[in-house]
Formats: structure tokens, sequence, C-alpha cells
């Protein structure tokens, strides 16, 4: 179906939570919409008269902040599980995160009884595919889910970070649901939160206490300290230690100033290519090498001060 102009006050919202939140994203989504307008339709299913939308929640907090009474609409017909389908054999090019794709798939399962082999035959996935994401919400408690889909906790900390103490140091469920609900919307970094989370669930029961009473400057201060003093550790220890930092840093810096609407230029992008290519070309191997990396640190006995 083709594109066309709705009223936004014609949209109705029900999928709304089944979509990542993000402070930062949106504002630079804001401030390219002022200036250029919505370039991509908002998409959805249609019932009746009403358009259920799907995608581009993020696009319509905008148009609402700036006071935008019509926008792009492109509907994906008028089943609704096959409008998801759709919109999941799309998630690639629109970039669902893999907590959203869980979401949606969740939705087709419990709400519109598709089996997992239906849903992997309709998507051309393997069930294996289905089953892993099916898995990850499964496990999630609600404060968890909550706290992540409003943007109040990275997802990345989650999945690669709180998911690996729970396969390998067996930690359960309601002590990562406190631990969340403890350093969730403090605005803290993916780094910051690695650093509590060891503290919190390897360190002493005082740090512990001291993190569910919300003294999380403390915590971050204390676990830094013994970061940089890194006591015991050899003189090739530490400049690994210190590389780590680095690469986290500017890890960081770059995924969130590549959706920058500023980087607009020839010049710029003609640079940018080429090294985005030589990253690119070595994210593979460096991605085995770290995950390979963080599961035997993860398995070697901490050592934490106690405060």
């Amino acid at each position: 179906m083709g594109e066309e102009e709705i009223e936004i006050s014609s949209l109705d919202l029900r999928y709304e939570g089944y979509r990542l939140k993000s402070r930062a994203t949106e504002k630079a989504l804001r401030a390219s919409i002022e200036e250029n307008g919505i370039r991509e339709p908002l998409q959805g299913v249609d019932d009746h008269d009403t358009h259920i939308l799907l995608d581009g929640f993020k696009r319509y907090r905008c148009a609402k902040y700036l006071g935008f009474a019509i926008v792009p609409y492109h509907s994906l017909g008028d089943d609704q599980p096959l409008a998801i389908i759709t919109l999941l054999r799309l998630s690639n090019a629109r970039s669902l995160s893999i907590l959203e794709q869980a979401k949606l798939i969740e939705e087709l399962k419990t709400v519109h009884h598709m089996s997992t082999s239906e849903i992997a035959g309709l998507l051309e996935r393997s069930t294996s595919w289905v089953s892993v994401r099916t898995g990850i919400l499964q496990e999630m408690g609600e404060t968890v889910r909550e706290k992540i889909f409003a943007g109040e906790f990275p997802p990345y900390a989650y999945l690669y970070t709180l998911r690996r103490f729970m396969r390998i140091n067996k930690i359960d469920s309601q002590e990562i649901e406190e631990f969340v609900g403890a350093v969730s919307g403090k605005q803290l970094s993916t780094r910051d939160i690695d650093l509590l989370a060891h503290g919190y669930f390897k360190g002493s029961e005082d740090f512990r206490q001291q993190i569910q009473s919300g003294n999380l400057l403390w915590g971050l201060a204390h676990l830094k300290e013994i970061t940089v003093q890194a006591p015991g550790c050899t003189e090739a220890e530490k400049r690994m230690l210190n590389d780590l930092q680095i690469v986290q840093k500017y890890m960081q810096r770059v995924t969130v100033a590549s959706t920058d609407p500023r980087l607009k230029t020839n010049a710029f992008y003609s640079q940018a290519n080429l090294l985005a290519a030589a990253i690119v070309s070595k994210l593979r191997r460096f991605s085995t090498a770290m995950r390979e990396f963080h599961d035997r640190s993860g398995q070697a006995e901490g050592h934490l001060v106690s405060p």
C-alpha cells in the first residue's frame, strides 16, 4: 500500500511499549525533523478507521512535541500478525533491536497463538532464531523489562553483563531485579553499570547495601579507585586495563555521534566511509576476542576491597 498523509491524532499507540526509548537518539531526531521534516513515513496496520502504529514511535513523539498535526504514514495491511511479520522481516534494514524483535514475537505467540515453527517459516528464519528471542524475554523479570523499554536501563548492559552473571555465576532473577531497580534512571554509562554489577554480585554485603541505599557515586568512586590502582597487576595487565577503558569510552562516543544529524557534508562522508570500512572489517574478529576475554575474565576470582 502507498504512502498517505494522516492526522497524528488518529494513531493508535498500543504497541508503543514494545519499542525501546532513548532520550539521546530522540533528541537528535527531533532536531533533524525540525529542520527537514519527517523523511520516512510511520508504519502501521489498519483496523477499519484506526491506524495502529507499529514503527515510528520516536518520529511520532518528536512530531507531537513539535506540534505537527499531519504525518506521513504507510500501511502494512489490515492483518495485525502479518503486519508484525512484515516489520520483523524488514528489521535488519530498520534496526529493530533483539529485544524489540523478542517483544513482537511474544505478541505473535501469546496473543495471536502462532507457533515457533510457523513464525520461523514466515520470517524465513530458523526455529532457534525465534527460540533465542523468546527465551530472552522469558528470563527477564517485570522490573527489568519495564526499565529497559522505558530507556532507563541500557539493553546492552543487560544482554552482555547481567545475563552473563545469571549464566556463569548463577545469580537468580530476583537479585537481577533488585540491581536493575537500584541503578536505573541514573544516566549511568554501560561501563559504570558493569563496574557496579561486579561490585554488587561479587563484592561484599556492605557494598551491596550501599548500592541498594542509592549510594551509587560512592560505589563508582570506590571501584574506579581499585581499577586505577590495579593492585597486584603486572605492567602488561595495567596497559591492557588502560586500553580497555579507552576502547569502551570511544565505542560509546562514536555510537552516539554516528546518528548526529549535523554530520552531512560530502567531504566528511568520503573520509568517514573509508575509516568505517576499516573498522567494520575488524569487527568480527574483535567481537569474538572480546566475548572470549569477557567470559574468561568473568570466570576468574574477582578481588574487591571491602568498604
